[in-house]
């Protein structure tokens, strides 16, 4: 997703409409909430019939939400472009891209806290998820992380259960708030996987594998 309506592709029409429609609902979501009603209002402010709704946001709120997370995930990795990866240590990594995340929502903070109440709600909970997720692989590929195997899913679960609660309470508690609260997170974390490393959790799936060769095939010589 692009940052604004102006910046999209000249030949997009649905991008550069999209982007549009996203700013009129930014603009009004602190009044209307987000709901179908801000859908159509903001797509009406753009000059669209309910039929090009339909065909832009067959979704209504939620395909806006997932706009508002795409451009605010564009936001905050050009954020990152001028903070040097490479020489930081992964939580210092982290860090800082959470909070860039974290300033890029800001920056629309009343339509993210009623985009936000939205995603709560039992019927969008999933989406609200699925957003994190995203919003989470961008994040650990900025930070530089390449791998393939389950701690690609694990590493990401784990930020997107930091972000949600992150970014609410940064739209809700301040900055200072918000940063203190990963930090102490990000710790939990890095001291769980210190404690892991020192673990051999196949070692109870070995022994049972071991007992079963020995029945099956008996002791060895």
């Amino acid at each position: 997703m692009t940052e604004t309506a102006e910046t999209a592709p000249k030949g997009d029409w649905a991008d550069r409409t999209e982007q549009a429609v996203l700013d009129a609902a930014i603009e009004r979501a602190p009044a209307l909430g987000w709901n179908a009603r801000l859908t159509r209002a903001a797509c009406e402010a753009c000059g669209l019939s309910l039929g090009d709704q339909e065909l832009l946001l067959p979704n209504g709120p939620r395909d806006l939400a997932v706009l508002l997370s795409r451009r605010h995930d564009a936001r905050a990795l050009k954020a990152l472009e001028a903070t040097p990866a490479a020489t930081m240590k992964i939580r210092e990594r982290i860090a800082a891209a959470v909070s860039a995340r974290m300033e890029a929502g800001a920056q629309d903070v009343e339509a993210a806290k009623r985009c936000a109440g939205f995603l709560s709600l039992p019927t969008n909970v999933d989406l609200g998820f699925k957003l994190a997720w995203e919003t989470a692989d961008h994040l650990w590929r900025w930070a530089g992380d390449t791998a393939t195997d389950q701690n690609h899913y694990s590493k990401r679960a784990i930020l997107g259960g930091i972000l949600i609660p992150a970014l609410t309470m940064r739209w809700f508690d301040g900055r200072e708030a918000a940063e203190a609260f990963v930090a102490r997170r990000i710790e939990n974390v890095m001291a769980f996987e210190k404690w892991k490393a020192g673990k051999d959790f196949d070692a109870p799936i070995n022994a049972i594998t071991d007992v079963l060769g020995r029945l099956r095939y008996g002791a060895k010589a």
